[in-house]
């Protein structure tokens, strides 16, 4: 069922070339995140975002990329269908979660929890990654759903987890009433 849905992608050269770029974009290890969290570290508006960002990408990192990739060890499309056209290497890893989709839409929603306007334009970049991985027959419909909820579920996360410890250290501080 799912392999159907991939093979009814429409696919000519103009979209093999924007979900080619759309897919090396992100990085093969999703380091476009990487940079978009280190970039938003720099100014202090944005500094507890790129912090979220940047979490976020190391839970996919740890429990996408190793403990659910290898706990389930889904073969992807592209190991089922040998003969179908690739236009970039076949991984070696497994298919389930998609991480790219993970990281994608952990830091849209990291970045959407604080910042709702540029996190929606996230939401569509991320969105576009999300489906270049299976135009690209990286990976089952399924693959990139779960990643999608993952990513959003640990960017929520991270989110809160940086409020929490921003809120624990204004209380932990003296506060300028206190001095006099």
């Amino acid at each position: 069922m799912e392999l159907s849905f991939l093979y009814a992608i429409p696919r000519t050269p103009i979209l093999d070339t924007f979900f080619l770029f759309i897919t090396k974009m992100a990085g093969s290890y999703g380091q476009l995140w990487v940079i978009v969290g280190a970039a938003l570290l720099i100014p202090k508006k944005t500094r507890r975002t790129g912090i979220a960002v940047l979490i976020s990408y190391v839970g996919v990192f740890v429990f996408g990329q190793f403990i659910l990739k290898n706990l389930f060890n889904r073969p992807r499309p592209c190991h089922i269908d040998q003969a179908f056209e690739m236009l970039v290497k076949r991984p070696t890893s497994s298919s389930f979660p998609s991480t790219h989709s993970a990281w994608s839409f952990a830091g849209a929603t990291a970045i959407f929890m604080k910042f709702r306007k540029p996190g929606i334009a996230v939401f569509v970049i991320s969105a576009l990654i999300a489906f270049s991985r299976m135009y690209l027959f990286l990976h089952f419909p399924t693959d990139v759903l779960c990643g999608i909820i993952f990513g959003m579920v640990l960017g929520f996360a991270a989110d809160k987890l940086c409020d929490f410890i921003a809120k624990r250290k204004e209380a932990e501080s003296p506060s300028d009433s206190t001095n006099g």
